[in-house]
Order: C-alpha cells, then sequence, then structure tokens
C-alpha cells in the first residue's frame, strides 16, 4: 500500500467514546477541557454522547450506542475522513461483549493514522499539543491509487 499526504483541519472533528465504567472520568475530563472543545466538532457514541451533553453543555453529535453499532458507526467516519481524533476511555478490566467491535475501532483509527488518546494522560497530551487547534499534514494509505490499480 502507499501512502500519500493528507491535511488534518484546525478545527478538528473530535470523536468520544468511553466504556461504562470510564463514562465519568471522560465526563470529567471534557468538564476540564470545555473551552478548547467547544471550538472543535465532537462526535460521540449514543450513550456517552448524552451524557457528556448533559453534564457539560458541549454540543455532540450523537450515534448509536457502541455495542448497537456505535463504535462500527465510527469507524467508517474514520475511514470516510470524517474524525480526526479519537478519544476512548476504554476499560482494561472489564470485558465487553462487543470487544472485536473496539478492537477493530482502534485497528481503522491505526490504518488511516488517527491520534488516540485511551486514558486522561494521553487526552491531555494531545488536547494540549500546539497541533490541536493548527492544521497539519499526516500519511494515510493511498485507496484510491490503490483502488486504480496504482
Amino acid at each position: 500500500m502507499e501512502f500519500i499526504s493528507q491535511p488534518l483541519p484546525a478545527r478538528k472533528r473530535v470523536a468520544l467514546v468511553a466504556h461504562d465504567n470510564r463514562k465519568g472520568a471522560l465526563i470529567e475530563w471534557c468538564s476540564r477541557h470545555r473551552q478548547l472543545l467547544q471550538r472543535h466538532q465532537l462526535l460521540g457514541t449514543g450513550t456517552t454522547g448524552s451524557k457528556i451533553e448533559a453534564a457539560t453543555g458541549l454540543q455532540v453529535e450523537k450515534l448509536f450506542s457502541g455495542p448497537m453499532g456505535g463504535d462500527q458507526q465510527l469507524g467508517a467516519k474514520i475511514c470516510q475522513g470524517e474524525i480526526d481524533l479519537l478519544i476512548f476511555f476504554w476499560d482494561p478490566f472489564e470485558p465487553m461483549p462487543h470487544d472485536p467491535d473496539v478492537k477493530a475501532l482502534l485497528r481503522i483509527a491505526a490504518v488511516w493514522n488517527i491520534p488516540v488518546a485511551c486514558n486522561s494522560s494521553s487526552a491531555d497530551m494531545m488536547v494540549q499539543s500546539a497541533l490541536m487547534e493548527s492544521a497539519f499534514e499526516r500519511e494515510v494509505p493511498d485507496y484510491q491509487g490503490y483502488l486504480a490499480g496504482r
């Protein structure tokens, strides 16, 4: 597979996801970074997005809940270039019935070179980076070239 350069915009499209035992931590994190997050477009799986909106007043585009296909919806949006970074507070101690969907989401984020944070420390570093509010180039698979047989 060949790669091409593709810009991430200054106004990021941020996916917010959390397992049940980590939703409180993500809501707290969003509250701490509310001023920054409100300058970006936020998306989330259903329950997580609803709880973030209720607790913080931030506007979140809500997809299906994770077990109902929300993780897969986010993965599709990553493939279509509609998500710029993923903040996914997952619970490493709790087995999830939709674990294959979670692994697929993380794999797709890696394939499409999307920055991923899995806890508050990595999320803090990500959003406090100078790149959070500026455009920058990233390498992504040249899927169109692949289809054209290049």
